[in-house]
């Protein structure tokens, strides 16, 4: 019951959370500087009262900021997000048809992230102060370090261009037919259908990007885990179960990995979210047709819909995978589900 309770209260404190998100989104959204008007008729029809009038009243900009608002808070309740300025295409549908090339990637990343992160910082508590620790330090450091856009355009170079070894931009090479579309995951699609022409190219192509992204992540997660760990096995009840002679592996992997495990879940959240928010340049550089790159054509051109919609899409994203976390807590600590 008190499960269930602490359950309840984190749904209830992220639909308030959405809520002052989708007011912020629209607030800023009026404050930016230039409209949609100028950002999308030419010249000569800005000339033409007739023309801005029309399109004013097709996009609802000729209404008092408060009605607008009523009704973009009626419709985003309702699932309707509006219509695009730029493609004249439902936000939704346009968000629909990105995201599964941002959540292939991002979970592609995080995946990455995760085993070698914890790994890694298994390896450096445990060895404390020797070459490896201060090794996987270096590299934690480097991971965390290194701009994003940088290690992109670095590895195509290395890889792709001078080496060879991995394939280029885009989810698919020239001339492979993208698998039948059900959950619009390449990979995933591509097993399930048959195509594993498809399946493995776009496994390949992933490869770059995924590394790229997972960098940053895997350096934090290293760091978090080794000093957590370090923490954990300095506690009273390891050193007493080292006195009675414990083995070394299942005094690590039955009692000092579980209480380590919940800065490390925080880590790996965060890091997801922010993949799942779509990763503007590294999108762009390797031509990935996700999120990040239809955040940045937006933005470009002033398509408030849709920079909107893209902004409720990566509020809903932390949301999520934020109570996910909180849920896990509880199941790993039964603690947290009383103190909270």
């Amino acid at each position: 019951m008190d499960f269930l309770r602490f359950v309840i209260k984190r749904l209830l404190y992220t639909i308030m959370l959405l809520i002052g998100v989708a007011t912020c989104v629209f607030i800023l959204s009026k404050m930016v500087p230039g409209d949609g008007v100028s950002a999308y008729l030419s010249p000569r029809s800005l000339a033409n009262e007739e023309i801005v009038e029309a399109f004013k009243v097709r996009w609802g900009l000729d209404k008092p900021l408060i009605v607008q608002y009523g009704l973009y808070m009626k419709n985003l309740l309702l699932g309707d997000l509006g219509v695009s300025i730029r493609t004249s295409n439902p936000v939704v549908q346009e968000l629909i048809t990105k995201f599964p090339a941002t959540i292939e990637l991002a979970t592609m990343s995080i995946l990455l992230a995760t085993f070698f992160g914890v790994i890694f910082g298994i390896i450096s508590a445990t060895k404390r102060n020797s070459l490896a620790d201060q090794s996987l330090r270096a590299v934690s450091v480097t991971g965390v370090s290194i701009p994003s856009f940088w290690f992109a355009i670095l590895v195509l170079y290395v890889f792709y261009y001078k080496l060879g070894w991995a394939v280029g931009t885009g989810r698919l090479s020239i001339g492979i037919t993208p698998p039948t579309k059900i959950t619009g995951l390449y990979v995933l699609d591509g097993l399930l259908t048959g195509n594993y022409e498809a399946m493995l190219d776009s496994l390949a192509h992933l490869i770059l990007p995924s590394i790229v992204l997972a960098s940053f992540t895997m350096g934090l997660i290293t760091r978090t885990a080794r000093a957590s760990l370090l923490e954990t096995l300095s506690t009273d009840y390891i050193r007493t179960a080292k006195a009675k002679g414990l083995p070394r592996a299942p005094l690590m992997y039955r009692h000092a990995m579980g209480n380590a495990a919940i800065p490390v879940l925080t880590v790996i959240g965060v890091g997801f979210g922010n993949l799942l928010g779509g990763m503007v340049l590294v999108e762009t550089i390797f031509a990935w047709p996700g999120i990040g790159q239809l955040a940045y054509q937006s933005v470009k051109g002033l398509d408030f819909p849709m920079i909107i919609g893209v902004s409720i899409l990566i509020a809903a994203n932390y949301a999520i995978i934020n109570i996910l976390i909180d849920i896990l807590y509880g199941v790993i600590d039964p603690r947290v589900r009383y103190n909270k």
